[in-house]
């Protein structure tokens, strides 16, 4: 009853612009950031659905979907209670087929959206209202998704599901570049106008914050994950990232650098090493080996009762078990993936053309309509007792590239059903719950990418001497 009241009065916003919806919340807002706000409403409430879809409770209806209890994700458990009529990780399927029609929503309006200038064109009223249009056609293309053959469609998608999550890291490394750039132009014009001792102590705290945090991160990797005997993979990643590093932080503080690009700095070199560490936990946390890739649980027990056993004994890890059937919580490093995610989701779709600093990656306006917006011009939108609408700021011009803001959400959409199913393949046995390598080295080579691609923001200046990087 409640959701029909709230449905009631949000229907005629919904079949209106997003200058209509949350008007009353952020009168004054412009509208490419309601808009892009909205979308990302729209991937962050898909993502709880596909968790709750996870959780334990809903496997008995997913059991009841024709043909959903066929094809990939067979449990092999000799051990375990398993439903002989439906011994699948319906769980998982589920994941699966929801965030393929998330992909494929983003993906045609990708396409629909190819070279839209202005909010002029009749593309970008599409692109900015219908939201009631818009969501009946997700919600029926979800519906439609749980129809689709097992066969080999989890397979497939699973390899299509990798290629996009891994090309999704790269935009979160350019999307934390940009932050990082911003952050510290803000905060060295801070310091410039007025009280510097002020502005460089935080400059260098969190600085020393995130180097101290990277170096944390060393050792417990190497701890935990390494052994004297073994884990040599584990070992050439964290060291060679480690290298990297700290040729990375070098890099950004050389004469050259600096007489180029005057705001580079550690800031944004200790925020690039801290997530490169975050993507080599990451890449360790699915490797098949579970002794070199133990789990949160066994930290906690080392951590908390070290002397349990003998100190010559061997301990051994217990095997996890899927969630879908243990009803558990999601393994720690997805959750770190989902957090980091929502942070440059919100991030992109509040950031202007006015901070950013990356080539504008998802922007293609001029920064000269932002920046003559005012709230006074927001306030004249409410006249003779209209309601208030947010500000249009793209008459002469997008604020953001249409296309590949929803070609992101798209990526974004593969990324979580990865992140959510822990990276495993479809026709993985789940007797012993591993992934495979090349879920390892996707991550490990995305953060190698990611190094490079910051080494090149720091460097294109020096040898693209004709173009305007300021």
């Amino acid at each position: 009853g409640y959701v029909t009241m709230v449905c009631s009065f949000q229907v005629p916003c919904l079949c209106s612009g997003a200058s209509c919806l949350l008007c009353s919340c952020c009168p004054n807002s412009k509208n490419s950031t309601v808009t892009r706000l909205i979308y990302a409403f729209i991937l962050i409430l898909s993502t709880a659905v596909s968790y709750i879809m996870q959780r334990r409770e809903m496997e008995p209806y997913l059991k009841k979907i024709p043909g959903f209890c066929e094809g990939g994700f067979k449990i092999h458990e000799a051990d375990r209670n398993v439903d002989k009529d439906c011994d699948v990780l319906v769980g998982y399927k589920a994941v699966y087929r929801i965030n393929f029609a998330m992909a494929i929503f983003f993906f045609v309006f990708s396409l629909l959206m190819i070279k839209v200038k202005t909010s002029k064109d009749p593309r970008a009223a599409v692109h900015n209202g219908f939201w009631f249009f818009k969501i009946a056609a997700l919600i029926g293309i979800m519906v439609g998704s749980f129809y689709i053959p097992g066969g080999y469609f989890s397979s497939a998608w699973f390899f299509v599901g990798m290629a996009g999550a891994a090309f999704f890291i790269l935009i979160q490394l350019v999307l934390l570049v940009d932050f990082a750039h911003s952050w510290n132009e803000s905060w060295v014009n801070r310091m410039e106008e007025g009280n510097p001792r002020l502005w460089y102590a935080a400059l260098l705290s969190f600085t020393s914050a995130f180097y101290i945090l990277s170096i944390i991160c060393v050792g417990l990797l190497y701890t935990y994950y390494t052994k004297p005997d073994g884990c040599t993979e584990n070992k050439f990643f964290i060291s060679i990232n480690l290298i990297l590093c700290v040729v990375v932080s070098i890099i950004s503080i050389h004469p050259k650098i600096q007489e180029h690009q005057p705001r580079s700095g550690l800031l944004q070199s200790s925020i690039i090493t801290l997530y490169t560490m975050y993507l080599t936990w990451s890449a360790m946390s699915n490797e098949p080996d579970r002794s070199c890739n133990p789990s949160l649980m066994s930290f906690i027990t080392r951590i908390t009762a070290p002397t349990l056993a003998p100190g010559n004994s061997t301990a051994v890890i217990p095997t996890p078990i899927p969630p879908s059937k243990s009803g558990s919580l999601l393994d720690s490093d997805n959750v770190v993936g989902l957090f980091v995610f929502v942070c440059c989701l919100v991030y992109s779709s509040i950031r202007t053309s006015s901070n950013s600093q990356v080539d504008k990656l998802t922007l293609s306006g001029s920064d000269s309509v932002i920046l003559g917006d005012t709230a006074t011009s927001g306030a004249n939108d409410e006249e003779d007792g209209q309601p208030r609408r947010a500000v249009d700021n793209e008459k002469e011009g997008v604020q953001y590239s249409y296309f590949f803001f929803h070609l992101m959400l798209c990526l974004a959409s593969l990324y979580i059903m990865m992140t959510l199913t822990g990276w495993y393949s479809p026709d993985a046995k789940f007797q012993s719950m591993t992934s495979k390598w090349p879920a390892v080295w996707v991550k490990i080579s995305t953060s190698w990418v990611c190094l490079l691609l910051y080494v090149w923001t720091l460097v294109a200046p020096l040898v693209l001497t004709n173009r305007d990087f300021s």
